[in-house]
Order: structure tokens, then sequence, then C-alpha cells
């Protein structure tokens, strides 16, 4: 497998801020949806691509904190979508459709790290439902206004150096680990976007994963302080035991990825740090770069399979 993985350089790096990436970026007339995009790194995204020009529609589990978070945000339309319900995502897209608007950028944001047991729709285990299966049927369900030039931005994390695809128990009926199956769905939201630019690039669509850093969000939210400080994260009194991004450096790199000049002609990389990431190996410092089962083809193709057959969903079935 050829090794794409390197960075370009772009001149920016791990403290670099969204204001920083779009310094010289005009989004004006550029329509942009994002997953979660009224809450922590997504808020911050939203508020960045609304400053530079961008009309954002922001995908919300809950519309009314959506439309409460982002009312000073000019550009910001707030619709209605659940990630691990189907249904929810057969509306949301059919309302973006109908809408006739085509859609520049598309990033995946939302998320949920290290939830309890949770089973949604027929059995799936939540995290790869909600991190994965959801973003796969929107992305498919949204292709007619995508398709002739796009960006669909994947929000993975260094977490999937936990786990590749466990292709012989998908949703843990075998035994649950929630570790293990949040890093199982970054990996997917990583091959996801090696597969979907091999796909769309002959409809002018690309599309990219990437890591945002160490940031504290209300992603944690299902971590208690003691798992914490227990992972060397905080000490016993909440402080910080390891460099922490502040939200504007830690939605940075999708901002970058989305938007950047550097970037066209490319596409199927995971990126850090506002930059193509290296590829992990022995050598490499813990939890940086990615992964070989993050951006294998073969993987990807056989996730995108698992998927077309658990979703329903195939933009490129007749193709």
């Amino acid at each position: 497998m050829t090794n794409h993985q390197k960075p370009l350089p772009s001149g920016f790096g791990a403290d670099s801020s969204t204001a920083d990436v779009l310094s010289n970026i005009d989004l004006s007339g550029k329509q942009v949806i994002v997953t979660g995009g009224h809450s922590g790194l997504g808020l911050e995204t939203t508020r960045a691509l609304s400053k530079a020009g961008a009309v954002v529609t922001v995908a919300s589990r809950n519309p009314n904190e959506a439309l409460v978070a982002t009312n000073t945000i000019p550009g910001v339309i707030v619709e209605a979508l659940d990630l691990s319900d189907l249904k929810s995502v057969d509306a949301f897209a059919e309302k973006i459709l109908d809408q006739g608007r085509h859609i520049d950028i598309l990033i995946n944001n939302a998320g949920v790290m290290a939830s309890p047991e949770m089973r949604v729709g027929l059995g799936w285990e939540m995290q790869f439902a909600t991190n994965h299966l959801g973003h796969f049927a929107l992305t498919n369900r949204l292709w007619p206004v995508l398709s002739g030039g796009a960006r669909v931005i994947s929000v993975s994390s260094a977490g999937h150096h936990f786990s590749p695809i466990r292709w012989d128990d998908l949703h843990f009926v075998s035994g649950y680990d929630k570790w293990i199956a949040y890093g199982q769905s970054k990996t997917a939201n990583a091959l996801f976007a090696v597969e979907l630019d091999r796909l769309g690039r002959k409809d002018d669509v690309r599309a990219f994963s990437l890591h945002p850093g160490s940031i504290a969000t209300p992603l944690q939210r299902h971590l208690t302080v003691e798992e914490m400080v227990a992972a060397g994260w905080i000490d016993a009194d909440g402080n910080p035991l390891i460099p922490l991004k502040s939200t504007e450096q830690g939605a940075a790199t999708a901002v970058w990825v989305a938007t950047t000049p550097r970037l066209e002609g490319l596409g199927g990389l995971y990126c850090e740090d506002c930059d193509v990431a290296i590829r992990a190996d022995d050598g490499t410092p813990p939890l940086t770069g990615v992964k070989y089962h993050a951006v294998d083809e073969k993987e990807a193709e056989r996730l995108w399979e698992v998927s077309v057959e658990l979703t329903g969903t195939n933009a490129f079935e007749r193709q």
C-alpha cells in the first residue's frame, strides 16, 4: 500500500487557531452542514465558518439547545438530527434535499465517547451506530447535493489507535468495553473517508478524516473524575496533566481540512494539527499519526459494504 500520509507541510501546527487557518479564506456564499455544530468543538467550528461568510446548517439532536447556543452567530440554520435513528437521518436529509441548495462542505462532527453500553436500531452498539453508521447514511442520502464539488470531513480521533474494526463482533455481543468500542468507531470514521474519497472523486467530492487533539469538551460527559485521574489526564483537583488545546485550536484542524486550498486534488487522508498526519509506526510517539488499520483500502471497502447492508443506503449502487 502506498503511503500517502505525508505532511505537506501546511505552515500551521498544534497551536494554530481557527482564526489562523481562515485568515485568508472567504467562504461567502458557501453552504456548510456541521453535525453537532452547537456544542464543544462543533460550536467553535460553526462560529469560525460563519465568521468567514458561510451559511452553516447545524444538525442537532437537541434543536432547542442548538438554537440557544447559536442565536448570536449570523447565518446559522438549526435542524433536528438524531444520528442513532435512521428515520431521523432520512427526515433531515429529505429536508435538505427539498431545499435544493448545493452543499459545499459536510462536517460529520457529532459523536459520543466511552459511553456506557447502549443499543440502538437493530441492536447496534451505540458508539458505532452514532459515530459511524449515522454519518454513513447521512452522507449517502445527501449525495445529490454534495455531488459536483464538495468536501466531506469526518472527525475521527487518536482513539482509533485503540482498535481496528472488529469484524467478528462489530456490536460487542460477546462483551462490552467502552474504549475499544470508541476506538472501533473512530477507525470507522477514518476508513469511511478513504472509501468515500475513492468512490466520490469522479463526482468532484473529496473526503478526509482528522484528529482534533486533546480538548476539554462535553464529549467527556460519560467519564468520571476518577477515570480521568486514573488515565493521567487530570490530578485529583481537576487540573490537567496533559497538554490541552483551546476550543479554537481544537476546531482548527477540521476548519483547515474543510477550507484549505492546499488539499485541492487530494483526498482520503487522515489529518492532525492542521496538516496531513504521518503514518504511525513502531517509532512514533503514542497516539500520534494514523494507524495502518485506519487507512487500509481493503478494510475501507469491506466496511463500506457492511455499512450498506446495515443501513440500506448506498449512493453508488447504480454506478
